[in-house]
């Protein structure tokens, strides 16, 4: 591969800010170019009508290594559909148009379908005036923002380069593949089968184009950023990155340089113009800044300083010169009084609010249609009062990053995913190549201001195995020491093989949430993903069936569910000292509707203010939270406050022989033997229910019951829980999945050690420790899962016996039989566990 990493550093002041904006000339476009349009999309942007040939994409690419001579090569290229094994079309006009860098899927692209195998071409002229030629020692670098997946490049019919990995930039050199007279061709072959092998693919799915629906999008296939090339000097800068110091005063530049060995670095640090800082130093080597009376960086104030970067050799005449910029900022994790990880900026408690962002666009699918609408969502965050953003499982061209650094927010960056599902796991090839583009984006990105934190894993998409992702979030920190890792984005979720407990976050998802994992000691917590309210705004959907994790009927609805959701967060943040949130999402994608805006961008699905209200409070909330109060005794002993022996043995009441909530039993649910006496059977469809709660879920409680599963598989079956508004605050419950038991809540499972088998009796005891913020399952007396939550989840509802409620709806029915079910108003200790179970189910 021929990798030639970009700047990584961070931040832009004004007068670098200004100069970014500039556009190169128009690029020249291929023969006979008349024949190409764009495809009718299925929805246009604001931005749709301004994209032509003549303004693809125009902006300097490159924000953090900047070099006055450049020349644009989006626009017109040839293309045509390919087949594996054929011969790159050298010499030869090709039938179709397509208008780089948007996707071919893209209606912006002109071609709108998708290809497995793809060949480009255009031909280019070089400057004169670059003088590239052996004799003046100039090189011409061909640089490609990102091509997916495969991509082989022939310059003049000779093979420069080929190139792995959707996501990362590359380059070629192609100077020595040039041949005289003012035309030179260059021709792209892209193999991109997306769902056919296990590479990283983030949310692209094929079926999506025909099918759409659900949490799958259209994919995006062969160049979809930039392409551009430059004259250099053979001595040249290659990378700047630059790493500010804990001490917030000190920055550490490092200038990577090809054919530089005998060279020096100077470098010229301004801020508003006026110089604040310089220095010289050998490329290759930390070269250190020190700032009197620094500006840090912030969401609130996004200050930034420009950098000079100029490479001389020993003579000490000047052969480069690149102007780039950085931000001072520092993250990290520190232990609060309550004994507890938390996120800190700059050394100050921070809540890093955020919204989940795709990156999806209705007519480029991956390529935003114009840089002002690559801005636009960004903007957005900061006028809804967010100063974060979760940029998921895809990444991004050097402007979005430029445009965060700007305007001032932090961004945990996703390693775009493999598949979803085990069936099978990633062979190791697949694995290598994962790890391989995964650190290849840290290297590429590691230098912006803005992303303060690494997600390589989301739900357990493509993890092969849970130690491995330990592993691997090893080496990620190892790599990067200065940002946070996340190991593992909804580390409870889906295909999660489990938590590895490395990385410096622990991360859950839960929706509609938000989800209250504990920080610990060693790691601070957030909420990944929560919320999802949708709103279907009729004349602005994308072809198929609209759908989100909770729909609203009016743009009221939508903002009193968000602003009621986000007022849960602020009271996780307070109380419990959680780290961040991320609200789903910025805009619709496709058929999901639970944006803030549709997927046009063209409305505004909820009121602004209320919610730019509740965000600024969160987002100015700290995270240091506070420790809880001693919880009060509850009631002593082993009979509890209420207690169903189920010895009723008829009728359609069981009564309860300690309190006064009585179970009515449903109909489906009858009486047979039981573990001691008589049981309830719950028969797959009957259950019984309490008339109204009976346990405070928000505070310490046990509930125990002993249960008999009829049949083992399949999916849930829950013995005992209590509904809340929508759906259950807890689940004493069977996995089929999982062929365990397990103590659950909509945030996470706490698992038995051992799987289930039907037809005998097992004691199931569930214990929320208020105190510690603790799930703990029992089965047959013994300790087994634990799952830390900071805040129980509230309840409203009766308690029931054999059914679940979820989304409003009663679900996870059990078949089979509970007996002798008992609620405790405060957590039983383990021995009491103990006692209880070698009581063996004795009612008298």
């Amino acid at each position: 591969m021929n990798r030639l990493r970009t700047c990584v550093i961070a931040g832009a002041s004004a007068t670098l800010a200004a100069a970014l904006l500039s556009v190169a000339p128009s690029p020249a476009s291929p023969e006979s170019s008349a024949a190409w349009e764009p495809k009718d999309p299925d929805l246009t942007t604001p931005w749709t009508s301004d994209v032509s040939p003549d303004n693809a994409l125009p902006e300097y690419p490159r924000p953090q290594l900047r070099r006055d001579e450049w020349k644009n090569l989006n626009g017109l290229w040839e293309f045509a559909a390919a087949a594996e094994g054929d011969a790159p079309p050298v010499g030869e006009q090709l039938d179709e148009r397509v208008l780089v860098p948007y996707p071919i899927e893209s209606a912006l692209s002109g071609i709108k379908r998708h290809e497995d195998r793809m060949f480009y071409r255009r031909t280019f002229s070089v400057p004169r005036k670059w003088q590239v030629t052996r004799r003046h020692g100039n090189r011409l670098l061909l640089h490609f923002g990102a091509v997916d997946y495969d991509a082989r490049v022939w310059i003049n019919g000779e093979l420069a380069t080929e190139h792995r990995g959707g996501y990362d930039h590359f380059t070629v050199d192609a100077t020595d593949h040039l041949r005289a007279g003012a035309r030179q061709e260059v021709i792209v072959g892209v193999t991109d089968v997306t769902d056919g092998l296990k590479q990283p693919v983030g949310k692209q799915r094929i079926p999506a184009i025909e099918n759409p629906g659900g949490i799958f999008y259209t994919p995006a296939s062969g160049i979809w950023q930039t392409v551009w090339m430059e004259p250099v000097r053979a001595a040249h800068v290659e990378n700047v990155t630059a790493t500010t110091r804990r001490n917030l005063r000190q920055v550490d530049v490092r200038v990577d340089a090809e054919a530089a060995s005998k060279h020096t670095v100077r470098l010229q640090a301004r801020r508003r113009g006026r110089v604040v800082a310089t220095a010289t130093g050998r490329p290759g080597e930390p070269i250190r800044l020190t700032i009197r009376r620094p500006d840090l960086w912030s969401p609130d104030h996004p200050n930034l300083y420009d950098l000079r970067v100029s490479l001389h050799e020993r003579s000490g005449r000047r052969v480069d010169t690149v102007d780039s910029y950085f931000g001072m900022r520092t993250v990290d994790t520190v232990l609060g009084k309550d004994g507890k990880r938390h996120i800190v900026l700059n050394g100050e408690p921070t809540f890093v609010n955020s919204t989940l962002d795709q990156g999806y666009w209705p007519d480029g699918i991956y390529t935003a249609p114009t840089d002002e609408g690559l801005a636009f969502d960004l903007k957005a965050h900061k006028r809804l009062g967010f100063n974060a953003v979760r940029k998921h499982i895809k990444v991004e061209p050097d402007r979005w990053y430029y445009w965060a650094d700007r305007l001032g927010l932090m961004v945990w960056q996703d390693m775009p995913a493999l598949q979803n599902g085990r069936t099978p796991d990633p062979d190791q090839a697949a694995r290598d190549q994962f790890e391989d583009e995964l650190h290849t984006m840290l290297d590429q990105h590691g230098g912006w201001t803005s992303i303060i934190g690494w997600v390589p894993f989301n739900e357990g998409w493509g993890e092969w195995n849970r130690e491995e992702t330990g592993r691997i979030a090893d080496s990620v920190k190892a790599a990067d020491p200065t940002r946070l890792v996340n190991a593992h984005s909804g580390v409870n979720c889906c295909d999660s093989e489990g938590d590895s407990g490395r990385g410096d976050i622990i991360d859950w998802h839960q929706y509609t949430g938000p989800a209250a994992p504990s920080p610990t000691a060693d790691r601070a917590a957030i909420d990944g993903e929560h919320g999802g309210y949708g709103l279907v705004v009729d004349d602005h959907l994308w072809p198929g069936e609209p759908g989100a994790y909770q729909m609203a009927e009016s743009k009221q609805e939508l903002t009193d569910l968000y602003v009621e959701n986000q007022t849960r967060m602020l009271e996780l943040s307070r109380k419990c000292g959680l780290s961040g949130g991320i609200y789903t999402q910025i805009t619709d994608v496709e058929t999901e509707v639970n944006g803030f805006f549709t997927y046009d961008r063209k409305v505004s699905k909820m009121f602004r203010d209320p919610v730019r209200e509740i965000n600024e409070k969160l987002s100015h909330s700290g995270n240091l939270g506070q420790t809880p109060p001693d919880p009060d005794d509850g009631t002593p002993g082993l009979e509890g406050i209420h207690r169903w022996t189920l010895d009723d043995g008829s009728g359609t009441t069981a009564a309860d022989s300690v309190g006064d909530a009585d179970l009515a039993v449903a109909d489906g649910a009858t009486w047979t033997e039981g573990k001691s006496g008589q049981a309830l059977d719950l028969g797959g469809t009957g259950y019984a229910e309490t008339d109204s709660p009976v346990i405070d879920t928000e505070g310490g409680f046990s509930v125990s019951a002993w249960v008999r599963l009829d049949e083992t598989g399949g999916g849930f079956q829950t013995a005992v829980s209590q509904d809340g508004d929508s759906s259950s605050a807890f689940f004493l419950q069977y996995d089929g999945g999982a062929n365990k038991f397990a103590f659950s809540t909509l945030g996470g499972r706490a698992y038995a050690g051992q799987e289930a088998e039907p037809g005998r009796w097992y004691h199931l005891v569930g214990v929320r420790d208020a105190a510690t913020g603790t799930y703990t399952l029992y089965v047959d007396g013994q300790q087994q899962g634990q799952i830390s939550q900071c805040l129980g989840d509230p309840s409203s509802g009766p308690l029931a016996v054999g059914r679940a409620k979820f989304n409003g709806e009663n679900v996870d029915f059990l078949g089979g039989a509970v007996d002798d079910v008992r609620v405790y108003d405060r957590p039983l200790g383990d021995g009491e566990v103990t006692d209880l179970y070698e009581g063996g189910g004795a009612h008298h």
